[in-house]
């Protein structure tokens, strides 16, 4: 199946019309959406390859053809889920995949916040701050007094910018409610604060918001830490990539956003991502990186959601929303840069940050948590990184960061 459809691929990019439909023929009638775990990743790179068909995206020119399978184009819309709060904190509960970086985060900044009265965590989290619960329990039962909590998150404007999955159904405000609520109910005096900004230009109006605030503490007794917590969301920051193509000279806005990190001399940096590279300005090079990882969502959620549910529905949505992205758009629209640990790693030193090595007590806790998964679940120390990983394939990687 990747063969075949790294064959369309090309076909697609060479404009040559004919091949592509016959490819496209062979894999519509050999690939069931509702097959197996490898039919239905098949199925997703379809649907994305017709996709950049339709829209013309990058070098394809090809018009569309006389064939139902272009034409007929009803069933290429992805339908994602908007959750409520409860349906998303239990559906992240469902597979380690955001669990497992959740317990690594949550464990570096406890151990990074020992002893301070007021804690800053700003929240960079593709799942809308489903993490802040668990850490807000572990501070509340940590000390007789807890410390305050001030929480920042950065909002992106709906109508103007893509809507990435998993999507939420209600404000962040009053998201905030519910979340100063619940640390209340824990003894914990929290403040919430959303602020208007955007990967699109490397979270700049966040970056000016804390180093308004930094400059602000230097004249204030309070100690206060600050913890940036960066769950899978930096890798929508565009990078060099984006810039080979255009009359634009070439930027790391990556870099440039890590640089005004470490200026801003935060206690800890936490990241957390995906460990593969979808990064690459090539569609046939970006399809075997994207095929060769996202078969392992396809692959585990035969583990813990049956077929024909409404929760596996969504789950592979999300999915296929990835795919779409990576394969069939170029470009501003294509927001899902995926780098590996070695080139985060390549990134934070030379932004002047020093990695941090996880506890062993932490490995005890991530060993417990993925017991309660299913077998094929593991994870391994690499130097200072903990990887996440499903049947020996690297998945997840987490990481803590203080300034050099």
């Amino acid at each position: 199946m990747e063969h075949l459809l790294v064959q369309c691929a090309n076909a697609i990019e060479t404009n040559n019309a004919t091949q592509a439909q016959q490819i496209l023929w062979v894999l519509n009638n050999t690939t069931p959406q509702e097959g197996d775990s490898n039919q239905r990743l098949a199925a997703s790179f379809i649907r994305a390859l017709t996709t950049r068909i339709l829209t013309k995206t990058g070098s394809c020119k090809m018009l569309e053809q006389e064939d139902n399978n272009l034409n007929d184009n009803s069933n290429l819309a992805i339908q994602t889920h908007n959750f409520s709060v409860i349906e998303l904190a239990s559906f992240v509960d469902l597979t380690p995949w955001h669990r497992f970086g959740y317990t690594a985060a949550n464990s570096a900044i406890l151990e990074a916040t020992k002893g301070f009265s007021v804690i800053h965590i700003v929240d960079l989290s593709l799942t809308h701050c489903m993490q802040i619960p668990t850490l807000i329990d572990a501070i509340a039962t940590r000390d007789d007094v807890p410390p305050s909590i001030k929480l920042t998150v950065a909002v992106r404007n709906s109508n103007v910018h893509i809507p990435i999955p998993p999507l939420l159904d209600l404000s962040y405000d009053e998201l905030g409610s519910k979340l100063v609520s619940f640390a209340k109910s824990r003894n914990v005096n929290m403040e919430f604060k959303a602020v208007s900004s955007t990967y699109a230009d490397g979270f700049a109006s966040l970056i000016e918001h804390l180093r308004v605030q930094v400059q602000d503490l230097a004249y204030n007794i309070t100690h206060e830490a600050l913890v940036i917590n960066c769950h899978m969301m930096l890798h929508y920051i565009p990078e060099e990539t984006l810039y080979m193509n255009m009359n634009t000279k070439s930027s790391s806005l990556r870099s440039m956003f890590l640089e005004a990190l470490r200026d801003l001399e935060p206690t800890i940096v936490v990241l957390v991502d995906e460990d593969a590279d979808l990064t690459s300005s090539d569609l046939v090079t970006r399809l075997r990186s994207a095929f060769n990882y996202l078969w392992i969502p396809f692959d585990t959620v035969d583990t813990f959601l049956p077929r024909g549910s409404k929760e596996r529905h969504w789950y592979e949505s999300d999915v296929c929303w990835m795919i779409e992205n990576v394969i069939a758009y170029e470009g501003i629209q294509r927001v899902e840069r995926v780098e590996g640990k070695t080139k985060w790693e390549q990134r934070m030193r030379n932004a002047h940050f020093q990695g941090v090595c996880f506890s062993e007590d932490l490995t005890i806790e991530v060993k417990g948590m993925l017991d309660e998964h299913a077998v094929g679940w593991g994870f391994k120390k690499e130097d200072e990184f903990l990887l996440l990983t499903w049947k020996g394939h690297n998945v997840i990687f987490a990481s803590a960061w203080l300034p050099s």
